[in-house]
């Protein structure tokens, strides 16, 4: 496996810092990876070199403001940002691989990111995995909290207004220790502008779910205390995919693939991938 970096300039002149992954022999697909809020690509190494078993070709981004990228830390003014971001790294590696099928992988706000992306370009995508996407993130909060925190966004972007506990990233006190120790992983709270990306982008599903046709594969711990697990259950009810595959998880929690039970959930995405690769 050979691993490259690179790097280029996205909306408003942000470096976006991204790395590759390719198998030994010729790749038979590309999977582009969106990682989490306050993370980077690199805590999911152990994914990719499953990945890259299976004969892909792995792209990773850190989103603007996330990780070795550039940009004001996980301050967003605009969702859009993400998810174009996302598709200049898709265009480099169609560029780079051309001809081969593509696959989006998304993890938590990724997650959200993948899928208001698939969503507009599917006719792009030969599928999509979804690892505890963050789409319900108002559950059980008072209606005019909401509204006031979409205001708050708008205006006042770079606002802390909530506090993510790394306790309930994993039930292993190893990865919690380690994101803990992560000078990558962004520590304080989380600014206002990406709270309202977020709400925006999961107010508009519920009308879009439907035309989602796209092979699809989700994941969720059902004891996630990050992202609800309604917001999976609601998309694999929603979903107008006619392949569609829901793995929950009892007991897990938000970050599967870093849980106790990680070979599991990894052995679930090749499985599936292998599937549709034959």
């Amino acid at each position: 496996m050979a691993h490259t970096e690179g790097t280029f300039t996205g909306n408003h002149g942000t470096r976006i810092d991204y790395d590759v992954w390719t198998p030994d022999g010729d790749p038979v697909a590309i999977l582009v990876l969106a990682h989490g809020l306050g993370e980077h690509n690199r805590r999911y190494d152990h994914v990719v070199a499953r990945l890259v078993d299976v004969g892909l070709v792995v792209y990773a981004p850190d989103h603007r403001g996330h990780g070795r990228s550039g940009g004001k830390r996980v301050e967003l003014k605009d969702w859009r940002d993400f998810t174009d971001d996302l598709h200049r790294v898709f265009d480099i590696a169609r560029d780079e691989h051309p001809g081969l099928p593509v696959y989006l992988l998304g993890h938590s706000m990724g997650g959200a990111i993948a899928l208001d992306y698939a969503l507009d370009h599917q006719d792009d995508l030969a599928g999509l995995i979804l690892s505890g996407p963050a789409v319900d993130v108002t559950s059980g909060t008072p209606a005019i909290v909401v509204t006031l925190g979409k205001i708050i966004g708008k205006y006042l972007p770079g606002l802390p207004v909530e506090t993510l506990d790394a306790n309930l990233v994993s039930r292993d006190p190893k990865v919690v220790a380690a994101y803990n120790a992560d000078p990558l992983v962004h520590h304080g709270k989380v600014p206002a502008g990406i709270a309202r990306g977020m709400i925006l982008t999961a107010e508009s599903l519920p009308d879009r779910l439907p035309s989602l046709t796209l092979p699809l594969l989700l994941l969720h711990g059902e004891k996630d205390g990050l992202a609800a697990v309604s917001g999976s259950r609601t998309i694999a009810s929603t979903a107008g995919s006619s392949d569609l595959t829901y793995h929950e998880y009892e007991g897990l929690y938000h970050e599967v693939f870093n849980e106790p039970e990680q070979e599991k959930v990894l052995g679930d995405v090749v499985d599936w991938l292998r599937g549709h690769l034959d």
